[in-house]
């Protein structure tokens, strides 16, 4: 046991017993079953959603069928002036159009061809601008080079740091960078291949009316094509950087800059999306709002028609919000509504940079500062490689960096009810796949509103078009939902708020 781990298991001795078992609760989590799990993920990762990407048909359809389902269970409407279960909004989406640059001998090179366009600078109209060859990048290649507002060109064959390298054009001055590394054409023609998958892909972001657009220009490129926007020889590059000390700095000063042509045209459209919002209303407590959240879009399909169907991510999330909702409307009919509000919310746009729930965030029906709690479930229907013949577990992250009463009640919740293994590996500040940064939770917790992030781990078919229903675990799926119900339910019912007794860093650098 790490000593993270064990600091929180001494958290949980010294908090409170286990609750006492609340028979009302234990009778609607009881509706929460695998079968019905089963037919609501059958229907949101199935071919016909196609992916379910943000702003396409399919994820129409998804909000579409999460939407019906709110309202079957009597939820209210709050979204634009309480008259639909849709919170609006628009995107931009960018993708490239024309990119190519021009030698001094007029050669042109291609995006994909020639050359790799990895900038994010738009450049409509031909501009010339001068490339200074700056050799491996390092900062003793620069002596004696002036690279303001210019280009430079960097081979990184040598350490293959060319982050750090960019990062040393840029203090100099550099308005952009061309970069090639080892290997030929043949080498490079496989890069493009690579490149294509994610690099050629559209980007979808919030509009940015207010600031002028700006953005570098980033060339990659083969050592050979290198040296054909010098307009030199590789064996005259190859034999300036050999050249060490003073004899190498003056070597780079010889090969004389050279004047290209650079366009990047990007292409600009606007896309509709939506998250879902399905309200109730508490009783004494209804100012006060519960957040239960998952990411219903997905990554979409290829234009080869591969469809990447989401089953786990983040579809067993949806479907765990589905059936949570179902069973705090059973409770509401007989006679148990919850004391606090809750609010179900599906949100569009997480694949694409946490976009939908950055924007209720930004944009909130229910004042932040009155929102008790964010429930956040994000793939809850598979099982890791790490729990493989232990699968009662589900990860847990972020109950604790706001609220250490949000983290004891939920060890006291999965004590007294479901007998999970809570597993806080990920919640460590040095996790190095900072999940707490990468899902919707955050959103919230970077606004002061406590959080917690359920999560089964990432598995060989994350993110691949072989995501699919038939690898869901619906007991495991059944037992991480009952779990979220039970929090939810105690969260709703209790006197008191959980207090928040820790800021995060965004609200410390305020």
């Amino acid at each position: 046991m790490t000593a993270f781990v064990a600091s929180l298991s001494l958290l949980s001795v010294q908090a409170q017993d286990s609750l006492s078992v609340d028979s009302t609760a234990l009778r609607f989590a009881g509706t929460i079953t695998a079968e019905d799990m089963e037919k609501h993920l059958s229907i949101l990762a199935s071919d016909s959603l196609e992916g379910r990407e943000t702003g396409t048909r399919g994820q129409k359809m998804a909000a579409d069928y999460i939407m019906n389902h709110f309202k079957s269970l009597g939820l209210q409407p709050v979204a634009q002036n309480n008259s639909s279960f849709y919170q609006p909004f628009e995107l931009e989406k960018r993708s490239w159009g024309t990119v190519y640059l021009k030698t001094e001998e007029d050669a042109t090179l291609n995006n994909f061809e020639d050359v790799i366009y990895y900038g994010s600078a738009h450049v409509p109209e031909e501009t010339e601008m001068e490339v200074v060859f700056a050799g491996r990048g390092r900062a003793q290649d620069y002596e004696g080079l002036d690279v303001k507002d210019k280009l430079v060109l960097i081979f990184d064959s040598e350490d293959k740091d060319w982050r750090q390298k960019l990062r040393t054009a840029k203090e100099k001055g550099a308005a952009g960078y061309i970069v090639t590394s080892g290997g030929d054409k043949a080498e490079f023609s496989r890069t493009v291949n690579n490149a294509r998958l994610f690099v050629d892909r559209p980007r979808l972001g919030f509009k940015n009316e207010d600031k002028e657009e700006t953005g570098t220009i980033f060339f990659f490129t083969a050592p050979e094509t290198a040296a054909e926007i010098m307009d030199t020889k590789l064996s005259k590059l190859d034999k300036a950087m050999e050249r060490k000390d003073n004899g190498k700095e003056k070597a780079l000063r010889k090969i004389k800059p050279a004047t290209i042509t650079v366009k990047s045209e990007r292409n600009v459209e606007t896309v509709k999306t939506e998250n879902v919002l399905g309200f109730m209303p508490g009783t004494d407590l209804k100012d006060e709002i519960i957040v239960i959240t998952s990411h219903y879009d997905h990554l979409g399909k290829t234009p080869e028609g591969e469809i990447f169907n989401g089953a786990d991510d983040d579809g067993s999330g949806t479907t765990a919000v589905l059936e949570i909702a179902e069973a705090f409307a059973e409770a509401k009919e007989a006679g148990n509504a919850p004391r606090r509000s809750i609010l179900f919310m599906t949100v569009t746009g997480e694949e694409k940079g946490l976009l939908g729930s950055e924007y209720y965030t930004n944009n909130p029906v229910f004042p932040l500062e009155q929102t008790v709690t964010n429930l956040n479930i994000d793939m809850v229907g598979r099982v890791d490689k790490i729990h493989e013949g232990k699968e009662d577990y589900v990860y847990l992250i972020g109950s604790d960096k706001l609220s250490t009463e949000l983290h004891e009640l939920s060890e006291r919740v999965n004590d007294t009810y479901t007998q999970l293994d809570l597993d806080y590996a990920y919640n460590d500040e040095n996790d190095p796949n900072r999940y707490y940064y990468r899902s919707d939770h955050y959103n919230f917790a970077k606004n002061q509103v406590p959080v917690i992030f359920y999560f089964n781990g990432t598995h060989e078919d994350y993110h691949k078009s072989t995501d699919t229903v038939e690898k869901i675990t619906f007991e495991q799926m059944e037992k991480r939902g009952r779990l979220v119900f039970h929090t939810a339910w105690e969260l709703a019912q209790r006197d008191e708020r959980v207090a928040l007794d820790k800021k995060t860093e965004e609200a410390e650098q305020k």
